[in-house]
């Protein structure tokens, strides 16, 4: 791997590995298993579940942007979730902000009542439950900032010193920055994740996880977990996003001018009531996300003037913007959170994380911005006049 900004490790990553022909590319190795050079006497790669050398090279290369010691590629970005539950038991606590995207607050709400932990939800940005929190001596402690879909932005440097004066250990979801615009593990954390299938790969075309740590002997033993459950990555995937990863500092650039613009235009636009996005000086985590983050991103979520029927509005009556889950694709995308990323939470608990009927989240792409804001401003004009 050459050494270098985040860029030119993105771009450089496997790049010139073959000693075999010289290919400038990595190559993808379909292969499931790997003969032994002998009676008991194994190669670098035996079994592909266990390791493979395309999904070997693409995690090595998040691990470098992430400042970590170990990467570990899985099926899906749930699948490395699922993972950090392997290092909890019974008589674990683990900590979760209220905010949280609605498949791991499902999974861990869902794991807690089967008793195989206890959970702690939390509002991350009130001091003093958050301290109440921490009194518990949680075994982990979820950071996930910015917040799906709100975009609430907590402080990384302090929750992880607080939390690992605690005892415990703390995993951040990375997933809406990406390792080019925020690392959390030099900002202290112990693991930062991602979903894979957002903007590291780019493409909504893979559906991936990957899962970092700083220290070597943590990544040891979670990937000995990922071997174990099954929820290692397959070898055409890890290719697609080692391929998408080389093109993530370019398509960041683009996001981020593309959103700047979109959320302004939101911002003034008479259909919509209020835009949460970390870039506005206004928001009330902004000191924070500028001193944590290379730049805001490019999600972000608004409240619709006119309800719930206003948002079946707007969806009808866009054509560039693709009503669709997921997110951090080249394409634009948008969602109606309540019943769409986070029907996995109860309409209580949406309504406690903030999650009301009339917001809808964006994922501003990579398009020409003059045809994103002509498609938004027809869609919005038409969700009043109903």
């Amino acid at each position: 791997m050459a050494a270098g900004k985040a860029s030119t490790i993105a771009v450089r990553a496997g790049i010139n590995s073959d000693k075999h022909y010289g290919a400038v590319v990595p190559a993808i190795h379909l292969s499931s298993t790997y003969a032994l050079k002998g009676f008991n006497d194994k190669r670098q790669f035996d079994y592909s579940r266990t390791g493979n050398p395309t999904r070997a090279t693409f995690a090595d290369a998040i691990a470098e942007l992430e400042q970590g010691s170990v990467g570990i590629v899985t099926s899906t970005g749930m699948s490395a979730v699922h993972l950090l539950c392997q290092l909890l038991t019974p008589e674990d606590t683990v900590v979760i902000p209220h905010d949280c995207y609605g498949g791991s607050y499902r999974l861990f709400t869902h794991l807690a009542k089967r008793g195989l932990f206890n959970l702690v939800v939390v509002d991350q940005n009130d001091d003093h439950a958050l301290s109440q929190a921490l009194a518990q001596k949680p075994k982990l402690v979820l950071i996930e900032t910015p917040s799906n879909p709100l975009l609430r932005i907590v402080d990384i440097a302090a929750i992880t010193q607080a939390s690992q004066a605690a005892g415990a250990l703390v995993a951040v979801d990375n997933t809406f920055l990406s390792p080019l615009l925020q690392q959390p593990v030099a900002l202290g954390a112990d693991i930062v994740f991602h979903s894979t299938t957002k903007f590291i790969n780019g493409h909504s075309d893979v559906v991936g996880g990957v899962l970092v740590t700083k220290e070597q002997a943590l990544g040891e033993e979670l990937a000995w977990w990922a071997n174990c459950i099954g929820i290692t990555g397959s070898a055409f995937d890890s290719y697609l996003a080692l391929r998408g990863l080389k093109t993530l500092p370019l398509r960041m650039k683009q996001h981020q001018e593309n959103a700047d613009a979109v959320a302004k235009f939101l911002k003034n636009h008479p259909a919509i009531e209020h835009v949460y996005f970390p870039g506005f000086s206004e928001h009330p985590n902004y000191a924070i996300a500028k001193k944590q983050q290379v730049s805001a991103g490019s999600m972000m979520s608004f409240e619709l003037k006119g309800g719930v029927e206003a948002v079946k509005m707007l969806f009808d009556n866009l054509s560039l913007f693709t009503l669709a889950q997921s997110l951090g694709g080249v394409e634009s995308l948008i969602s109606h959170p309540s019943t769409m990323t986070h029907a996995g939470m109860e309409i209580e608990a949406q309504l406690e994380a903030g999650i009301t009927q009339s917001l809808v989240r964006i994922s501003v792409g990579i398009e020409d911005i003059d045809d994103i804001l002509a498609d938004l401003d027809h869609g919005l004009t038409v969700s009043q006049q109903g």
